[in-house]
């Protein structure tokens, strides 16, 4: 191309530096009309396809391979042959599993061993005899329950009725948590202390625990009244169990048609009263076996989780405190409270009964023995004493009952959990001598000979043990 000579490129510069002020002044028609080239846009980019997922070329792939390849006659059969070999399998399994389910819970009356009851646990052969040593490590003295007199810590006059109550607020306000254990994954419905003074051993509804393990599940427990080294259970299968801390085995004593609710012996340990959802009670002479055993009708309503032997006498007609707001027959002495009753039991005197109530009120009476065998009904069954707690539990949180110190040498009192967050104990006539603060509150117990002993539980399956702290 030849050069442009020096008019030439003058020229060229003018067009350009005019165009470029008609554009300022936006005057491009005056531009197109003067023969000026308008400036071409640059094209435009063309945008990338976006990349297809994995799923999306998987599903080409086998739709072309599908499309490539037909399924012929004979590999149709066979799929649905495979298919259909598939599915009976998977209903084997399931049928398996639902038989193995109802077999673990059936009613099992042959003895079980120790390793069988703590199958669930998944223990080594470290952890089990472990376990074991603990169990045969309170098994060197029998430790029987002790009972108190019926007319004991009964005086006079109040001044030194209010001097024990004093003596029992000042050793129980030094206890303090010492332990916390996680015992088991269930909910904790209710709890009792072993005997053993020098072990802390405690049992609750779901497991059984001395703060290092869990055990096997249970719905209602008690300690032997003569023999520290047996434990009677109940579960939702309707049989009692008596478990032998010396043998590790445990062996089936009764079984019912009914839920059985509540159970409970006298000082002998040769007899057995036990509460059912039928709203019945039975007695058993654990000499004679079930065979012999009587039933008794009290409530056409369920008897909930309280059947409570009176400890400081033997007649039939006024052995039992039963938690029903309807009873007939063998009753001697009925209380209505008006709402549901959670628990009712008798001290270990015989003497006083405590109730626990969803109209929140904690009642309680104190029965004059000398009147159970003078009158065919008691002359007088109100409580002397009404104490306002809260027993709103809801759902989740499990029921609050007033539990008796087992304990015969001491003042009686028992302990509440309470909905705000703390374990009370109440002395027998209804004064609050200690307020223990700690989430871990609806369930409590109390150590059977060790006053400043207490231990609490709640839903989530944890544990707290109170005590007075080393420095004491």
């Amino acid at each position: 191309m030849a050069e442009l000579s020096a008019y030439e490129q003058e020229r060229e510069a003018n067009i350009a530096r005019n165009r470029a002020l008609l554009e300022q002044l936006e005057l491009k028609d005056a531009a197109a009309s003067l023969g000026v080239p308008a400036k071409q846009k640059p094209p435009p980019k063309p945008k990338a396809k976006p990349c297809p997922s994995r799923q999306a070329s998987q599903a080409r792939i086998d739709r072309g391979s599908a499309t490539a390849t037909e399924c012929t006659p004979t590999q149709r059969r066979k799929r649905l042959a495979e298919s259909e070999t598939r599915v009976k399998e998977e209903e084997k399994e399931r049928i398996e599993a639902e038989e193995q389910a109802r077999l673990a819970k059936r009613p099992r009356a042959e003895n079980l061993d120790l390793a069988v009851l703590t199958s669930a646990e998944d223990l080594d052969d470290a952890e089990m005899s472990a376990l074991r040593g603990s169990l045969q490590a309170i098994t060197n003295k029998v430790i029987p329950r002790g009972i108190a007199a019926v007319d004991a810590w009964v005086y006079e006059g109040d001044e030194r009725g209010d001097g024990e109550a004093r003596e029992l607020k000042k050793k129980l306000g030094k206890m303090t948590i010492v332990s916390r254990a996680k015992v088991t994954q269930d909910r904790i419905y209710s709890a009792m202390y072993h005997p053993e003074p020098t072990k802390d051993l405690y049992f609750s509804e779901t497991s059984m625990g001395n703060w290092e393990f869990g055990m096997h599940e249970l719905r209602q427990r008690r300690i032997d009244p003569i023999d520290s080294h047996s434990l009677y259970t109940t579960s939702y299968d309707c049989t009692i169990r008596q478990f032998s801390f010396v043998s590790g085995v445990s062996r089936q004593i009764y079984s019912s048609d009914a839920l059985i609710t509540s159970l409970d012996l006298i000082p002998s340990g040769h007899e057995m009263w036990i509460s059912d959802a039928a709203g019945g009670v039975t007695h058993m002479d654990l000499r004679e076996g079930p065979s012999n055993a009587r039933w008794y009708q009290l409530s056409n309503q369920k008897i909930g989780n309280s059947v409570s032997k009176n400890m400081g006498h033997s007649k039939t007609g006024i052995q039992n405190f039963i938690e029903t707001k309807h009873g007939s027959g063998s009753l001697r002495g009925e209380n209505a409270h008006g709402k549901s009753v959670t628990s009712a039991y008798w001290d270990p005197r015989g003497r006083s009964i405590v109730s626990t109530c969803y109209d929140d009120t904690l009642r309680i009476w104190e029965l004059d023995a000398g009147k159970y065998d003078a009158f065919p009904v008691f002359p007088a069954f109100a409580p002397f004493s009404r104490v306002k707690h809260n027993c709103q539990t809801g759902k989740w949180v499990t029921l609050l009952r007033a539990i008796w110190t087992p304990n015969p040498d001491v003042y009686p009192h028992f302990t509440i959990g309470s909905m705000d967050h703390s374990l009370h104990i109440y002395s027998c006539k209804g004064e609050l001598v200690a307020k223990l603060s700690d989430r871990e509150r609806p369930v409590t117990c109390s150590h059977p000979s060790i006053v400043e002993r207490c231990a609490t539980g709640n839903a989530s399956g944890r544990c707290v043990l109170w005590a007075p702290s080393d420095d004491e």
